[in-house]
């Protein structure tokens, strides 16, 4: 608890050291002439969970990037593990999947946004598109290293002893892979969050990331230093959520303490 405290204790002084330079700096400087003044972005933050910046309330943006976020997020998660677990464990599937996988992994979601709009259209599909990209290839690369972490010894010692695949899977391979699986998805959920920005560049009227771009189009600086905001409060607030679940999950690993 003590730990826990003093991390808690030092965060927060960084932060607060982090907003005195950012004030100083846009006070004492021309940097005030392009940029606001932290009091400024802070008050517009707080004020857009009351007054509404397009149609929605900040909350309402919020809220809407996270639905955009997470549902493609769970399809590559599942997806991402599956596919990990099989070119893990069975050496025809890894020689067919892992050059597709390292062939198109090296290309940033924002590159395939004119191919999501030919292929899915200006609506909720190119967005999602991109946030799956983003989430998939991680996840299934750290669970196949995770699968490939596995001690051979302890498999060959079971197969000896007549374990059946399921048994292997479940008692030794399982276990193995999870801590594995869990440092990709939580990598994986910084990915997808960062990558809101991008897939919400494309046709949105609400959301975190059309804050910036609607800011962007107006000049209204302010804006988009609010929306930057809320992108990493929110950020910092998911990845926590994961780790606390990562914490209680994986107990018998050093991760997540």
């Amino acid at each position: 608890m003590a730990e826990k405290q003093k991390r808690v204790a030092f965060g927060a002084l960084g932060i607060f050291i982090f907003l005195c330079i950012w004030y100083a700096a846009t006070t004492l400087t021309s940097l005030g002439k392009v940029m606001p003044d932290p009091i400024t972005v802070l008050a517009g933050f707080f004020t857009a969970f009351v007054e509404p910046i397009g149609t929605h309330s900040m909350i309402m943006h919020i809220l809407v990037s996270l639905r955009r976020m997470l549902i493609p997020y769970f399809f590559g998660g599942v997806l991402g593990v599956l596919v990990g677990i099989l070119m893990g464990w069975y050496k025809l599937a890894d020689a067919i999947l892992m050059p597709y996988i390292q062939m198109i992994r090296p290309i940033p979601p924002i590159a395939w946004i004119p191919l999501s709009i030919v292929w899915f259209g200006f609506d909720e599909g190119s967005k999602y598109f991109l946030i799956f990209l983003a989430c998939f290839f991680t996840i299934a690369l750290t669970t196949y290293n995770g699968v490939h972490s596995v001690d051979e010894t302890l498999v060959r010692a079971a197969r000896m002893l007549g374990a059946k695949d399921n048994q292997l899977f479940t008692s030794i391979v399982l276990p193995t892979t999870v801590p594995y699986i869990f440092s990709g998805l939580q990598v994986a959920l910084g990915s997808a969050w960062a990558t809101i920005v991008a897939a919400e560049m494309i046709r949105s009227s609400e959301g975190v990331g059309w804050l910036i771009i609607s800011g962007q189009e107006v000049g209204n600086m302010t804006q988009i230093m609010v929306g930057i905001m809320a992108i990493a409060l929110t950020g910092l607030l998911i990845t926590s959520i994961m780790r606390g679940v990562e914490s209680k999950l994986c107990a018998w690993t050093v991760r997540g303490k």
